[in-house]
């Protein structure tokens, strides 16, 4: 994908990473705009792993992807997105509602934890597939998860794409219009209508022809 082109027609791209919470609480937003309004929305995988990588000082040019690393290489951050995004390329063979509904449960996994309990090992594939049992054909699963090659190069094509749009964070939507933004808020918003406000509030800001680039609070 260009940096200069749009989104799909009439889908807006979603790129994420499973570590971060923000992108947890924009899938969930954008979940919510899918079911309930109609959106349209794609997922697609954005490593902060290699966008902070100290070989890639131009994320827009990386030369340390993370799609080339030997599984289970390097810290916790790196082996288990990588091992994370795979699965989740796996899950996206069955469909996008499939791959909707194991990329939410995943999610909610490492995000919607009890006080005090510690966040699940991505690096470990039987926590993988047991989220995929609950949405997924587990057999076909098995079978796509296991083509290690076939997944890195989807998730090459996710990660080339972001990196020539110039993503940083997440999560970052890319509209139809060609706007593109980072988007960190601080509440889940699930209900349909909140939802709606705080999405058009979100692309008000984006095509306003003050062209407001950043809004950061205080600490």
């Amino acid at each position: 994908m260009s940096a200069s082109l749009p989104s799909q027609a009439g889908v807006i791209d979603v790129y994420f990473d499973f570590l971060c919470p923000y992108a947890w609480r924009g899938l969930e937003l954008a979940d919510v705009l899918r079911r309930e309004h109609g959106l349209k929305f794609r997922l697609r995988h954005f490593s902060l792993v290699q966008g902070n990588h100290k070989e890639n000082p131009d994320r827009k040019y990386p030369t340390w992807w993370l799609d080339h690393q030997v599984a289970g290489a390097g810290g916790d951050a790196q082996a288990g997105s990588l091992n994370a995004f795979l699965a989740g390329q796996a899950a996206l063979r069955q469909g996008e509602d499939a791959a909707w509904a194991f990329t939410l449960a995943l999610f909610r996994a490492v995000h919607q934890r009890a006080a005090g309990e510690s966040a699940p090992d991505l690096k470990n594939d039987g926590l993988l597939r047991s989220l995929a049992e609950q949405s997924l054909d587990i057999e076909q699963f098995d079978r796509d998860f296991a083509d290690d090659a076939g997944l890195r190069a989807s998730l090459h094509d996710d990660l080339q794409a972001s990196a020539s749009l110039g993503v940083f964070g997440t999560p970052t939507f890319h509209l139809t219009d060609g706007n593109i933004a980072y988007f960190r808020f601080a509440n889940l918003v699930t209900e349909p209508g909140a939802a709606l406000a705080l999405w058009n509030l979100y692309t008000a800001v984006l095509t306003d022809g003050a062209r407001i680039e950043t809004i950061k609070r205080a600490k």
